[in-house]
């Protein structure tokens, strides 16, 4: 996901967002150890995702409390 993406995001479209990413990294890191997964690009790129997803949140965030 583009970073102009995420920013068109709500925060509580945001919140939900990293939850779920964060499920999703976690199924994959599982699956990796397994060895059901072979393409552990695709781990990188949610965790990628899911960095720049807190820090535009955490950016809203402190332009709410202003």
């Amino acid at each position: 996901m583009k970073i102009t993406e995420v920013r068109k995001l709500s925060t509580a479209e945001l919140a939900t967002q990293t939850t779920t990413l964060r499920e999703e990294i976690t199924e994959l890191r599982r699956r990796t150890v397994s060895g059901e997964v072979t393409n552990v690009r695709q781990l990188r790129s949610k965790r990628k995702d899911l960095a720049r997803m807190l820090t535009v949140l955490s950016e809203q965030l402190i332009k709410e409390k202003i």
